[in-house]
Formats: C-alpha cells, structure tokens, sequence
C-alpha cells in the first residue's frame, strides 16, 4: 500500500491546532467529518434536531458571538442530567471488565512495566453522532489488548473545551477492561483560549469546594465513563490560579469513588504555562493530584530517567507517567528514541501515550480507505510490520511497535464467551450467514472481543494471510479469513483465556471456505496451561471440527467437548484456543472463521426487552423518517440490543444496535407505500441468543 508523503514532525504549534476540534475535523479523512452529518445518511434530508450527538460544554461562561454552523454552545456548571435529552443515547451501559496477563508471545514484551495511554480523535468535537454512523469508513479501534488507558481527544475554542465519550466507544473499551477518560481543553490564546475559562473551572464555591468539578465527576457517572484528561494550555495565569488548579485535580480525585485523573504537562507551579517535557519540581505537585501524568513530547532520555526517579522518589509508580509520542503526522515512520521509554535491556523507563493513533485511519490513500485495508494497517503500527507478535521486531524500518515491549492483556475469563469477529463497522449486517441489511454501518459497541495477538501464525511453510474481512460474515459485519498456499499445518493462535474446563463444556465454530478454495481439515487447537516463558508456544491438543470440501458449500456450525476428552486429564482450565489449518490435496485456501463460542448450559434466549416507544419522530424531505426510540432494559444478562424493520413480505432489515435503551434510526425506509412500519427490538446475550421481539409501529 503507497501511502501519502509524511510531513514532517508537527510544531508544538501545529500540535495546539490539531487539539481543536475543526482543526480535527479538518485532519481526518474527506469522509469523516461527514460521518457527524446534521442528515443521517448523505441525501436522506433526516431532521437535525432529533439527531443525538456526543456532548461537549464550556466550563461556564460562552463566547462572545455566534456558534458556527451545527455548534452549541453549552455551559457545563448549568448542566443537570434531567434536563439532557441526549443522555439516554450517550450512555454507556457496559462494565469495566477485569484483565489478565497471560504470558507474552515474545521475550521482549515485559508484563508489570510499560503501559500505554492513546489519546485519541474519533471524529470532530461538534456533530459527532452519539451511537455510530451509517458509514463504514470510521476509526474503528481494535488493538485494546495494548492499551491501559483512552482518552477521547478533541475540543476547542470555538465548539467546546470539555468533551464526554460517546457511548460506543466507552461500551467497546470497558469490554475490555480499558477505562476511557473525557477531555478538558483549555487552549492558548493564540487558538482562542480565555484565561476566564480556566478560571471558570477551578472556581471555588462558597463552601470552598469546586463546583465545576462536582458537575465534572456528575457527568462520568451520569454517561458511565472513567475520568477526565485536564489539558491547561492557557497562559497568563499566577500562582493563585495554579494553586486553586492544583486543589481543582485533589477534589477531582479524592471524590472520585474509581474515577481517574490524568493531568498533562502543561502549566506549572508559577501558574504560567511552560511545558516541563519531563516530571520535576515546577510540576510534581499536580502529577501528586492526579492519577496520572502525560509528559510533553520534547523529552529527553536524561529527563525521562529523571522523572521515572523522581516518582519513585514520590512514593508513586513510575509508569504512572505517559511519555507522548506524536504519530499524528507520520505513524510507523515517526522518529522517536525508544529506548529512552522501553529500553531492549533493562527495567522500562516509563510508560508512552501515543498521540492521535487514528493516523492509522486518517492517513489512508484517497479512495482506498476500506474497512479491510484499515485493520491491516491498524495491526502493522501495534504489532509491527512482521504482523506476528510472537517476532513484532520482523520487517524493516525503526518502528518498535507495543507488540515488542507491552505484555498484552485478556479479559476472557468467564463462561460463556462467544465472538463473531465483528469489529464494529461492515459493508452489511449479517445473521446466520444471512445479510440481513447491505448498507455500510458503524457502531463500536456493537463490536466483539477480538483476538489480541494478530497475528501468531505457527507452521513449518509458507505463512498463510490472517486478517478480517469483509465481504462475508456469519453474523455481525466481518469474519476471520485465512487465506493463502498451506503447504504446511498452519496453526492460528486467536485468544489468550482463563476459561474453566468441565466434561460438559461445549465449543462451537462457524466456518466454511469460499468458492475457488482447496479443501482444508479444520481442528480445533486448545491448551490447558501457560508456556514456560515469554516467547515459548503454547502446547495445543488437536480436536477435529471438520473438512469443508474444495469450491465452498456454505456455512457449517460444528459442537466439540473438549472437556469430555480432556477435563479428566488435569485440573481443567482452558489458557489458549486458536485452530489448525491444512489442505489435504494442496493448493490455495480461503477459510473463513464466522463464529467461536464457549459454554456449559445450553443457550437460552434472554427475556424480551419493554415495549419501545417513539420517544421522538419526523419525516424528512426525501420521504424517510428520523426515530428516537427507547424502551426499558430486559431482566438478566444482555450484552445488546438490535433493532429490525419488518418487511411486507415478513423478512427483517437491520436498522442498528446498542448498549444502552435508546436508538436513533436517521432514515426508515417506507415500503410499497405501507401505511404503518413495525420496528422491533430484541435483547441479545453473550451467546448471541436473541428475545422474542418488542414492537413499536410507526404511522406514516
């Protein structure tokens, strides 16, 4: 793939205006902006106004003027959750899983030391739809195995300084076990910034509290995220106003009940704002209020040691401090000094915070920006251009990708876990091999976990491709497919797990091969314990799930019990599934993994949702209507909720998904001039079991 030339390394300037959020919108791809439109789907004429959007305020006071087009201006110290009526779009309803390590796939990954922090821009600040887009063409992040901590970048003077994740992000991240944290932007004065607002959010109220921090701390509860990244970029402050700064991120946090505060190297102790590029005496004292530290991008290796030392020194862990890294600009080809943050020998310094990761989306050739295309090059920047953790140092080039330092993580620990490989964005939705809607969607909650090591491939041939892919799916928008010349048994090791083995523990597969394919023996690969060390194999035991023959012939869900052949063995704990690949008469394959679940009872559909209500509707200009739907949550488990229109005929059309229990529809489709359209909602479990369906029917 030829991408567009690099720029080079961004001023600190340069870096200040991509913060702002139309300066962001302008950096991402020609469609993204447009992801956010006021429309629904390009053409549709959808109402603006029942559209929900992610929300974003000013700590109190607004600026003089007009907002711009599609911007409001909001004050959050006015902000109530009874009078939001975006709130029930926005919230997020899936928990902060718990994480293990397994052991790393290589000897360089370290496990306890390095973390890394991703601030990262999903779309522009204003117009930024709150439950996907009925586009593919997103930021579509996968790779949370590496990551220990999201902030959801964006802001600016003219839009909004304070951002809250929307829902799907925050729903996507908490899957596995990363916590996701709001931006405060307080901009210079050369992009906007008024010294008032920082004022505005370290007032004290009467009390001597901080008001603003109360709505702060209100408002994570409220959209069910995990704290807040504070960027005080504005100069001109004193030593008062650093001081009230400081006692702003001690309130933050003491009240803060699991909610976390990262500051970035910013302002200083004299309240001027004068960038440290390191952790010292001007500003140790907010990195002691906070959580956390994100430190400029101009280290040092001397200052980086310096730093590590001095919170050490604190009584505070040194990997509590991110040292940016900028790949904005140039990605896998940004110049940085590794082994002044993740040395090859020795103790890691500290840990690293990439700067807007989404380069891997926003940077693709014009034209080119498939779904397919993106997660190639989203799996080269986190597990390097060998595309094999187990050898991330493979390839050419200076990158030293989080696959070669950062143990990755798991959170697959519990009965029952099923994944369809769906990454939260496709061409079309699927069920049971069936396409059930043929328009592009995205909506990262609705998205699986995925297998974080992408991708370990153990064989004594040729190496097969590994990827996901779009063009077929068994359910959900995408599909594992290998594919390529298996001279040799080719093993594919997908997740890391903690999953209990007894006699009646079942595993099930969906695959099949696509037309043209040889013939390819599937078995399922399992292991009951950890490797010895980091970069040692897993020892799999083989258990055959079939051989779909040459040419295709559909989909095949194949049951296995492993736990009937090995449970009995040694104490049963399952450590590792992956499958093994081979063709019996030679020649190329295209095998396709649709579905992989794990469980003990017998799937059970979970209990229908309430009845959904039209919370909100209006025709549109091209004779469509927009929908707020909402509807009262199912009892039990649900992992989600997806909606379908009914057609004349009786068959469904996907219309979306969510979390939560509320769902806008931008466009539904009036067909064969039908009088009223039934919309039903079912409530989905981990094993994909859907309810029977709720009803809402809209009179045209």
């Amino acid at each position: 793939m030829t991408d567009r030339p690099a720029r080079p390394r961004p001023t600190r300037r340069d870096l200040l205006l991509a913060g702002a959020g139309t300066a962001a919108a302008a950096a991402l791809p020609a469609g993204a902006a447009a992801a956010a439109p006021a429309a629904g789907p390009a053409g549709s004429g959808a109402a603006a106004d029942l559209q929900p959007y992610a929300a974003y305020w000013f700590p109190d006071s607004l600026p003089a003027g007009s907002p711009g087009a599609g911007v409001v201006w909001r004050s959050l110290a006015r902000w109530t959750p009874e009078d939001d009526a975006d709130l029930p779009y926005n919230t997020a309803t899936v928990p902060l899983a718990r994480r293990f390590t397994p052991v790393p796939p290589n000897p360089t990954a370290r496990a306890g030391q390095a973390r890394v922090s991703a601030l990262a821009a999903f779309a522009p600040t204003s117009l930024n739809p709150s439950q996907g887009a009925t586009k593919a063409d997103t930021y579509a992040l996968t790779h949370w195995a590496y990551i220990d901590e999201l902030v959801f970048w964006g802001g600016s003077s003219g839009e909004g300084l304070i951002l809250a994740p929307n829902a799907p992000v925050v729903d996507a991240a908490h899957r596995n076990g990363v916590p996701v944290l709001g931006n405060i932007f307080l901009p210079p004065a050369a992009y906007g910034g008024q010294l008032q607002w920082t004022r505005d959010l370290v007032r004290r109220g009467p009390d001597g509290g901080f008001p603003v921090a109360d709505k702060l701390l209100q408002v994570a509860r409220a959209y069910g995220f995990d704290g807040w990244f504070v960027n005080a970029e504005t100069g001109g402050g004193d030593t008062r106003l650093a001081t009230d700064m400081r006692d702003f991120l001690l309130h933050l946090r003491e009240r803060a009940d699991g909610l976390r505060v990262t500051w970035y190297d910013s302002m200083v102790e004299s309240g001027a704002v004068s960038w440290q590029n390191a952790l010292n005496s001007r500003n140790d004292s907010f990195f002691r209020a906070s959580d956390s530290m994100f430190v400029n991008f101009d280290w040092t290796r001397s200052g980086l040691a310096a730093s590590g030392r001095l919170a050490r020194s604190l009584g505070r862990d040194r990997y509590e401090l991110w040292a940016g890294v900028d790949v904005e600009s140039r990605g896998w080809d940004t110049p940085v000094d590794w082994d002044a943050i993740v040395p090859a020998s020795g103790s890691h310094v500290v840990s690293y915070g990439f700067y807007r990761p989404e380069w891997t989306w926003t940077s693709q050739p014009a034209g080119r920006r498939t779904p397919a295309a993106f997660h190639a090059r989203d799996d080269r920047f986190w597990t390097g251009p060998s595309l094999d953790p187990s050898a991330p140092a493979g390839g050419t080039g200076s990158w030293r990708a989080p696959a070669l330092s950062v143990a990755d993580r798991s959170t697959v620990a519990a009965l029952p876990f099923a994944t369809s490989f769906n990454t939260g964005h496709g061409l079309g939705w699927y069920e049971a091999g069936e396409a059930l809607s043929t328009a592009e969607w995205s909506h990262l909650g609705l998205q699986d976990r995925l297998p974080g090591r992408r991708w370990v491939v153990r064989t004594s041939g040729a190496r097969p491709a590994v990827g996901f892919d779009f063009a077929d799916a068994w359910r959900g928008g995408s599909s594992l497919l290998v594919s390529g010349a298996l001279d040799a048994p080719a093993t594919v090791e997908l997740y890391s797990v903690r999953l209990p083995l007894a006699a009646e523990t079942v595993v099930e597969l969906a695959h099949r091969v696509d037309s043209g394919s040889a013939a390819v023996r599937v078995e399922l690969a399992v292991a009951l314990e950890e490797p010895g060390a980091p970069g040692r194999p897993y020892r799999f035991t083989y258990l055959p799930a079939g051989t779909p023959p040459a040419g295709g012939g559909g989909w095949t869900t194949v049951t296995l019990r492993p736990g009937k052949r090995l449970a009995g063995r040694r104490a049963g704990t399952l450590h590792a599934l992956g499958v093994r690949l081979t063709a019996p008469d030679g020649g190329p394959v295209r095998w396709r993994l649709g579905g992989l679940a794990v469980r003990n009872a017998a799937p059970a559909a979970p209990a229908r949702p309430g009845v959904p209500k039209v919370a909100a509707g209006q025709q549109n200009s091209d004779g469509t209507a927009a929908l707020r739907l909402v509807w009262d949550r199912s009892s039990g488990a649900v992992r989600h909720y997806e909606l379908h229109q009914v057609l004349p005929g009786g068959g469904r059309r996907f219309l979306g998904g969510t979390c939560g229990t509320a769902f806008y529809v931008p466009a539904l489709r009036r067909v064969d001039g039908e009088a009223a359209t039934r919309i039903e909602v079912r409530a989905v479990d981990e094993l994909f079991a859907c309810s029977a369906p709720s009803a809402v029917s809209y009179d045209w």
